[in-house]
């Protein structure tokens, strides 16, 4: 993830080809219910004034270098398309046209999939990205993009990192390997 882009802009037309590409990502019952709004340079800082408050702004540490990225992508899911398409016959009986039995709500888990999809296509066209957790503004960010029904996932910004990513904290702690959280299960 990069965390301080370079202003660079994000041409609309390519950024659209690539959301398209990665929505080939697994959906539930091929429910096809996650959907990227793509958001150009000229309309950035107007979605971070949205998206953050002035508080953010002037004292987060990563504040300037992300508000310079060159595209926004909102990552958004219809949970009533999953519920209507597990009411269909061939699913019905799985019980999962009420939202509150499954166990996992799997238009998270899509949104998740796609969005992983989109930063490795990204990545793999030479631009950066960094996923910007949805953990405040939802409803403010959705009435100023005009998305109705629809549950706001995650954000991801792409353009071209500067340089001058601050550090995350988190990268001091002490974790357990990627090769000790993988284990066979065995006969």
């Amino acid at each position: 993830m990069v965390r301080s882009f370079d202003g660079t802009p994000v041409e609309s037309k390519w950024l659209g080809e690539v959301c398209a590409q990665a929505l080939w990502a697994p959906t539930a019952g091929n429910s096809a219910g996650v959907r990227f709004h793509t958001i150009g340079p000229e309309l950035t800082g107007e979605y971070f004034s949205v998206a953050t408050d002035e508080q953010w702004r002037n004292h987060a540490r990563r504040a300037d270098g992300l508000q310079r990225a060159g595209a926004v992508v909102l990552v958004t899911s219809r949970r009533s398309e999953y519920v209507a398409r597990y009411a269909e016959a061939d699913k019905a009986n799985s019980g999962l046209d009420d939202e509150t039995n499954w166990p996992v709500p799997y238009w998270h888990t899509d949104a998740a999939m796609a969005t992983m999809a989109l930063l490795l296509l990204i990545e793999e066209s030479g631009w950066q990205a960094a996923l910007w957790g949805n953990f405040r503004h939802e409803e403010e960010i959705l009435r100023w993009a005009r998305i109705d029904d629809e549950d706001l996932f995650a954000t991801v910004l792409i353009g071209k990192g500067d340089g001058n990513d601050v550090a995350s904290a988190s990268l001091a702690r002490d974790v357990p390997s990627r090769e000790s959280r993988v284990s066979a299960v065995e006969p």
